[in-house]
């Protein structure tokens, strides 16, 4: 009898300690990908990041912007009709759109890094390939090929998004234009260098060697911490985490890292549920109108160039080349550009940062929606401008500003498109989005080489009408992503 309050007491004992035990398990500490990021802040590691990912946008932009500064020799070597030359860029995008979603795909199922530099190896390739093109067949199958592989570059903004502090997002991400516009001037820069010289297979070649130099150091770049949770590999985030804070001289906050790993990642039914369908359809259009937009402002530049399709310039063309001119009115005409047209074609590009700082402003404190729409109306107004008979400094102004424009409402969609998706679908949402781009970059040479030709009106009013159209569609847009955390799966609600 003497041994029960001894054993009660050992029973009372052992009740307490697990009980202790319990409140500690409830009280330990956590952290989420997104408040890890805020935590370590900004620092040396995203200053590399920004670099290193933003150059991309070099290599696609000379990809890119090379269509228009190689038409006119092309369509000289092979006698090329309008709609032959404007099938090359429209193949280049139809590549791109094939590629964005499965490249989409896999990169929310295997990671962003992979895909990026799959993509890179797979564009260096065949650029490279096409400078050997022997006949206008081969040149428009190859460079198809390199438009598959610039579709992935998309990834590089994905992870730079992953990986910066909400506060920064909208600051950062429009100055990677800066990359872009320095892609565009470089192969203006080169093409006006080259051509004349050693021919546009060189150009070909010298354009190739940034995406091949950015392979060398994609190896500086992590994968993202937030795809690496979305697997379940939290290990792996964790050291990515680690890695970051050490660079950055910062702290890790206390606690371990959780998040929810049961979502499926990368399904296309996700971008059609109730809670997306509407933003996803609005996004679609809008992207395909901007970039509608903005290669025709690039391509029409080019054909106002080649064509002289500017207002009271035909007599000038006639004093300069004597019958050069005439040939220019055949189906197949050869009109090389001049060293002024690579001077207006410069001027006109640097344009794509005249409106960054307002365009920032406009983000960060109008939000991305109204931003955006205010952009896409403006873009509206000055293509119908472009029809006002000017002088050449008016046409070059006009030029400047629509690819200021044009270029702010890029910046814009990237950015929102990144943010109101959930890590299990953001690479799809951007695939997805980028592949209707295309249809957009498709259609848009046979606007600005073709129609152009036959109705110079009705181009830029086909052209202002779908800026409108994106212009209401972006106003109406349901969620506001300005200040706000991007989420990680796809049933957290929006805010």
């Amino acid at each position: 009898m003497a041994e029960a309050p001894k054993e009660s007491t050992s029973l009372i004992s052992l009740l307490t300690l697990s009980l202790s035990f319990c409140v500690q398990c409830l009280e330990q500490k956590t952290f989420t990908v997104e408040e890890a990021v805020e935590t370590i802040g900004f620092g040396r590691f995203h200053i590399a990041l920004f670099l290193i990912m933003g150059s991309t946008g070099v290599a696609e932009a000379m990809e890119i912007m090379l269509i228009a500064v190689v038409s006119p020799l092309i369509r000289c070597e092979w006698q090329l009709q309008n709609w032959q030359v404007a099938l090359v860029t429209t193949m280049v995008f139809f590549g791109y759109m094939i590629f964005s979603i499965l490249l989409g795909l896999l990169a929310d199922r295997y990671g962003r890094w992979k895909i990026l530099l799959i993509s890179f190896l797979w564009g260096a390739y065949f650029s490279l390939l096409t400078s050997f093109s022997p006949s206008y067949i081969w040149f428009v199958f190859l460079r198809a090929m390199v438009g598959c592989g610039v579709s992935g570059h998309a990834q590089g903004l994905i992870i730079k998004t992953e990986f910066l502090p909400t506060k920064y997002r909208g600051y950062m991400l429009p100055l990677s234009q800066v990359f872009w516009l320095a892609g565009s001037l470089l192969i203006i820069g080169l093409a006006s260098v080259v051509n004349p010289t050693i021919g546009w297979r060189w150009l070909i070649r010298i354009a190739s060697i940034p995406g091949v130099v950015l392979i060398l150091v994609f190896k500086f770049i992590p994968e993202s911490a937030r795809f690496n949770v979305s697997t379940g590999n939290n290990k792996a985030a964790i050291e990515t985490l680690q890695q970051i804070a050490r660079i950055n001289r910062s702290v890790m906050p206390e606690g371990i890292l959780v998040e929810s790993v049961n979502e499926r990642r990368g399904r296309f039914k996700d971008l059609m549920h109730p809670k997306y369908l509407r933003t996803t359809l609005q996004i679609w259009i809008i992207w395909l109108g901007i970039a509608f937009a903005y290669y025709g402002v690039i391509l029409a530049s080019a054909e106002l160039l080649e064509r002289d399709l500017v207002c009271g310039s035909q007599a000038s063309v006639t004093e300069e080349f004597g019958d050069h001119s005439q040939e220019s009115q055949s189906p197949c005409h050869c009109h090389l550009f001049a060293p002024s047209d690579y001077q207006t074609m410069i001027i006109s590009t640097i344009g794509e940062i005249a409106l960054n700082p307002l365009n920032i402003v406009g983000i960060n404190f109008l939000g991305r929606r109204l931003s955006l729409s205010i952009t896409m109306g403006c873009t509206a107004l000055f293509f119908l401008l472009l029809n006002v008979c000017t002088t050449s400094a008016g046409l070059i102004g006009f030029l400047f500003m629509l690819r200021a424009l044009v270029s702010a409402n890029f910046n814009t969609i990237y950015i929102y498109t990144a943010e109101v998706y959930p890590t299990t679908m953001r690479a799809l949402g951007m695939g997805t989005s980028g592949s209707l781009c295309r249809i957009g970059a498709m259609v848009a040479p046979f606007i600005a080489q073709v129609l152009m030709s036959a109705s110079f009106l009705g181009a830029l009013c086909l052209f202002s009408g779908v800026c409108i159209v994106c212009a209401v569609s972006a106003f109406t847009l349901p969620i506001e992503t300005k200040g706000r955390a991007l989420q990680q799966i796809k049933h957290v609600g929006f805010s």
